[in-house]
């Protein structure tokens, strides 16, 4: 597995939960980090805390991945900045709503856009980057995308498209040495559903499921593989999931 000191990562959804920790946890090993989403006063906060902290740089670009001109904005600021990007994180994604018959419209576009969309675009866009590099992209998954379930059948349809995706693109730019790799968690105590009602943090105990710093320990494995190599996925269930299956 590589060494990620001096590497440049770019990570979606990073003010918060798995994003945030995994920006954390990749400038421990060295890595320099961009951090992106919508909450640029939260980026900025976290991007201090890790010059901070450890010997990495760190910037924050407010950015929406269902636009596509402010997926390119964020690329081209990074390599303005970087010069080169080593790790794309498409971490941004959501849930709301959650009964198919009573699901506003807005709910399910708001669910492909972010969820499919903002994959699409980021992935897109940096597949030049990592081919320079011979770079990783990891996609986050979600146990929803593996396992039919009642629960919110349009966000796990998402997780689907996700997981086919990823794997699929694998499949075609794997040989131009870019790694591509799937996180698939279950529950993780993060702000994830607030959107909706209770978050997850809110709905368990700490130690009842998965911590956020478990999914981004489960990122940097897959982000420090090196050629010939790569992880293909990565589940992370908390054990008793599958009792119901």
């Amino acid at each position: 597995m590589k060494d990620l000191s001096g590497k440049n990562a770019i990570i979606t959804g990073a003010s918060s939960g798995i994003g945030e920790q995994t920006a954390y946890k990749l400038a421990r090993q060295g890595a320099n980090i961009v951090l992106t989403s919508r909450s640029i006063q939260k980026l900025e906060e976290i991007a201090e805390n890790i010059e901070e902290k450890y010997d990495s740089e760190a910037i924050a670009i407010e950015t929406d991945v269902t636009r596509e001109e402010e997926i390119t904005r964020m690329f081209d600021k990074t390599k303005q900045e970087f010069g080169e990007v080593d790790i794309v994180v498409a971490n941004a994604g959501l849930a709301v709503g959650d009964e198919v018959e009573e699901m506003k419209s807005e709910e399910f576009h708001k669910m492909m856009d972010v969820n499919c969309d903002g994959v699409f675009f980021t992935c897109r866009e940096a597949i030049a980057y990592l081919k320079e590099t011979e770079g990783n992209l990891i996609l986050l998954g979600s146990f929803a995308g593996q396992y039919p379930r009642p629960a919110n059948p349009v966000y796990a349809a998402t997780k689907w498209w996700v997981r086919g995706f990823g794997l699929s693109l694998s499949a075609q730019i794997g040989n131009e040495n870019v790694a591509v790799s799937i996180v698939n968690p279950t529950e993780v105590r993060t702000e994830f559903a607030a959107e909706s009602g209770s978050s997850f943090a809110e709905r368990f105990e700490e130690g009842e499921v998965t911590e956020p710093e478990d999914i981004a320990e489960a990122i940097v494995f897959a982000a420090r593989q090196q050629k010939p190599n790569t992880v293909n996925e990565i589940d992370m269930y908390r054990r008793d999931k599958m009792e119901d299956f």
